[in-house]
């Protein structure tokens, strides 16, 4: 008998004894339920009841208590130390701080009330605890200074509570927990409050923060944290203060973000409904505005442009300060070969600007169509010759068939006076503002004005072919004109080289044109007044990248960015002309 319980031994003495329950209620005075619940093990018996029945069977209290057994003792201790102790695991592998109490507790709640008891309070502690952890986190991300200290100090004080109770329970059998949720209630209703924390641990679980990430050429991945720490530490070391940039996957933005300032001197912030000046990202927005002016039939591609026209283009008065008086073309008798095709990929023969030539006069150099030299003046000559042809100045085109149907409501090819609002400065090497130009006229390769939101948009709508059909699309993305020259700019313009053979470099229609392993890429870059602006965008991937800085330095960066963001090692930037910040 020395392992029965109460009840077994008051069964065993009262029958020795030769007495019935009646009898030994008589006896007693402890009602005849009663000692049927006792012997039952439906109830422990309070001390004096125990006292009572052993005087009436002539024996020692200590005949029906059972004495406690040292071995289950310490069997009973070390279940509730790992009902304490095993949420430590969750420190390692976030929900395993509730699973593996959770499990404990359904295996052992019926052994002892013990341990359901010590399992429910450990239960609700845990999942109070996962709650408050996400909580922390939603404030270290919303909370500006508060945030971080309420971030820091939930875990730290839940470990505490933690360590307390392993250390309590050890000492007492004992245990606290302060500020829980009482999921699990010590009454009825188990089967439903179990289902309400495998519930919960499951909502947790989902709402858990998951690392966001941008997938790269190659398919490897990067999250939008490291890209977000690279671009900060990048601008430190090269000291550029303002940047907006853009990566696409799937034909649609996966990470949009704005760095330092508009006006670095005055530390005003940069947005991205900052106005930013576009400079020769105008190109490739004209370059999408043509084709759709060839697909209303406007023009043809490889038609000389002078034909379309009732007289000759020198023959017509000015209308504007400088770019619409070709009155030097009279001299010139190439010009009237040039097509729409020549003007967009850059092989018109004339230079950059008129005000690079000696005289200052606008010539060709060459044979038209025959050699890549890069000309925004080929730009306005397509431009003056669209807008006398449909009587349309190249603002309203611009918006009648490009700004309004992107809502890029932020966007033109002239000042508006709304732009006053917010509006970026270009910056020196040195880090100095440049003072803003506000009354250029239309032209469309290099006046526009826009924002990083606008401009993604643009972007995106390339990608996903909007605006004009895929042939039209086809035709701006197609290498035109192959590039053999060293750099794009400079004395080696005109230096022969096979260095980017291996990536056909060329030119499409607005926009530079190059292959890789991952299909063909395209890329647009903008530059002037402090602004220095790169995009390449990969159409058979869904894949690309904006990038708009307001300092002249910008440009150093470009090279690391495009390898860190998409692993695009392909983008000819000794071509460019970038200047890398470490070198």
């Amino acid at each position: 008998m020395s392992n029965a319980s109460i009840g077994e031994r008051l069964k065993y003495q009262r029958k020795i004894k030769g007495y019935s329950q009646e009898e030994l209620a008589h006896r007693t005075n402890v009602t005849v339920r009663t000692i049927q619940r006792i012997e039952k093990e439906e109830v422990s018996p309070h001390l004096n009841t125990i006292k009572l029945l052993a005087v009436a069977l002539e024996i020692e209290v200590d005949d029906l208590v059972p004495l406690e057994n040292p071995r289950e003792e310490t069997v009973k201790k070390k279940w509730l130390l790992l009902l304490h102790a095993t949420p430590l695991a969750g420190l390692f592998l976030p929900l395993l701080n509730v699973l593996i109490p959770l499990f404990l507790w359904i295996h052992k709640r019926e052994d002892n009330r013990i341990y359901n008891e010590h399992g429910i309070k450990v239960i609700n502690f845990q999942i109070t605890v996962l709650i408050l952890a996400v909580l922390s986190f939603i404030s270290l991300l919303t909370i500006e200074k508060w945030g971080f200290m309420i971030f820091i100090s939930v875990i730290p004080i839940c470990l505490g509570i933690i360590i307390f109770n392993i250390i309590y329970v050890v000492k007492k059998n004992k245990c606290y927990y302060p500020f829980s949720i009482p999921f699990l209630s010590l009454k009825k209703h188990k089967t439903f409050g179990m289902f309400l924390v495998l519930g919960i641990v499951m909502l947790c679980s989902c709402a858990a923060p998951k690392q966001e990430t941008v997938e790269r050429l190659d398919g490897s991945t990067i999250t939008k944290d490291s890209i977000t720490k690279k671009i900060d530490q990048l601008m430190a070391d090269a000291e550029v203060y303002g940047m907006a940039i853009s990566i696409f996957n799937d034909n649609q933005t996966v990470y949009q973000k704005v760095f330092g300032y508009k006006d670095y001197p005055n530390k005003l912030l940069l947005t991205d409904s900052t106005n930013i000046y576009g400079a020769s990202f105008s190109k490739a927005v004209f370059g999408v505005l043509t084709m759709k002016l060839v697909e209303q039939g406007v023009i043809d591609l490889d038609t000389p442009l002078e034909s379309y026209l009732p007289k000759k283009l020198y023959e017509y008065e000015p209308q504007t300060r400088w770019h619409d008086d070709f009155s030097s073309l009279k001299e010139d008798s190439l010009y009237h070969k040039i097509t729409a095709r020549m003007c967009l990929d850059h092989t018109t023969g004339f230079k950059n600007y008129r005000w690079l030539e000696e005289d200052y006069k606008l010539r060709v150099h060459g044979t038209v169509g025959d050699k890549y030299s890069y000309s925004g003046e080929g730009f306005i000559y397509l431009q003056v010759v669209l807008e006398k042809l449909t009587g349309k100045g190249l603002e309203q085109l611009a918006q009648e068939n490009i700004f309004e149907p992107l809502g890029m409501e932020n966007s033109a090819y002239e000042w508006k006076t709304r732009f006053d609002k917010d509006f970026a400065l270009g910056h020196t090497e040195k880090a100095k503002s440049l003072k803003k130009d506000k009354d250029n006229e239309p032209r469309g390769g290099g006046t526009l004005e826009t924002t990083a939101v606008d401009y993604t948009k643009f972007l995106t709508a390339v990608l996903n072919q909007k605006l004009i059909s895929k042939e039209s699309y086809d035709e701006i993305f197609s290498p035109h004109i192959r590039i053999r020259f060293k750099k794009q700019f400079g004395e080696e313009a005109n230096t022969i080289t096979d260095a980017y053979d291996d990536i056909n470099l060329g030119y499409g229609l607005g926009w530079g044109y190059f292959e890789t392993p991952y299909g063909k890429a395209v890329f647009k870059e903008g530059h002037g007044s402090g602004f220095v602006h790169h995009s390449v965008l990969f159409p058979e991937t869904g894949k690309g990248i904006m990038i708009m800085t307001n300092f002249e330095r910008g440009n150093s960066i470009f090279k690391e960015l495009l390898e860190v963001t998409l692993k695009d090692v392909y983008t000819p930037w000794e071509w460019e002309g970038y200047i890398l910040y470490n070198q």
